[in-house]
């Protein structure tokens, strides 16, 4: 018998595909199949095991899923910008296929977003056709973040762009993946200068590496600070801060999970 509270014994959610038609079909397609991709299955607070949990969530079970590819009709704009920005690949001498691993629509419903997987060895020259073409026009890059998936095998480290088209009033992403023993992704502060301090916050908190970048030095954290302290393998530490005359000690010596 399953515990309601703590989740004991319920299932581990495996890779799933959700077909049927979704509302909004113009956005997402109609009847369009959905793929979530999982990378991991977490168990239990805070992922630790048999620690005497009491919170009620020592047996949860929760996967780590990402969409997968998404089929067309991707609907709305998002089939024209996908046409066009081909197109232009194409007369480049760039193979679409080649230069974007898959596109993904998501999450389902009316407030679908678009994203492209692009290889990084085309990175620039996708931003370069998004930004100069009368019929796509993403003019505006908001900027560069990252984002660590320690079990997404070859995958680890994603810098993800966003980007807006202030002529056509859309918005799309790029992203980029690139294995954690080679982090290296092409600068595209060449096509949106102001991805420049972007870059160096996410080299400085990712360790993505942005080759071709003017001035790649940290711009949080200190010269000599070791490591980078936003992926999920960082060691948990700190110092003691005196405040009001007490002292609070730094978080792994606070409490231990394991």
């Amino acid at each position: 018998m399953t515990d309601e509270k703590s989740g004991a014994g319920t299932p581990v959610p495996q890779p799933e595909e959700v077909n049927g038609p979704r509302s909004a079909d113009l956005v997402t397609g109609a009847g369009a199949p959905r793929t979530l991709e999982v990378v991991e299955v977490r168990e239990g607070m805070f992922g630790v095991h048999g620690s005497g949990d009491t919170s009620g969530y020592g047996g949860l079970v929760q996967p780590v899923a990402m969409p997968g590819a998404s089929a067309r009709p991707y609907g709305g704009w998002f089939d024209e910008v996908v046409d066009v920005l081909a197109e232009v690949l194409e007369a480049s001498g760039v193979r679409f296929d080649a230069a974007v691993e898959r596109v993904v629509v998501d999450p389902p419903g009316a407030h679908a977003e678009l994203t492209l997987h692009v290889h990084r060895d085309h990175l620039v020259e996708v931003c370069r056709a998004l930004r100069d073409d009368q019929d796509l026009r993403f003019e505006l890059s908001l900027g560069v973040s990252g984002v660590h998936f320690p079990h997404d095998v070859g995958r680890e480290l994603h810098a993800v762009y966003h980007l807006t088209s202030i002529t056509h009033g859309r918005r799309l992403r790029l992203e980029v993946s690139v294995p954690d023993a080679d982090p290296h992704v092409p600068t595209t502060t060449s096509v949106y200068p102001t991805n420049d301090w972007h870059e160096r916050e996410t080299w400085d908190f990712f360790g993505i590496v942005f080759d071709g970048h003017p001035s790649l030095a940290r711009i949080e954290m200190p010269d000599d600070w070791p490591g980078h302290p936003q992926r999920k393998d960082y060691p948990l530490g700190g110092i003691p801060v005196e405040y009001k005359g007490a002292t609070v000690p730094p978080p792994d010596t606070r409490r231990s999970y394991s």
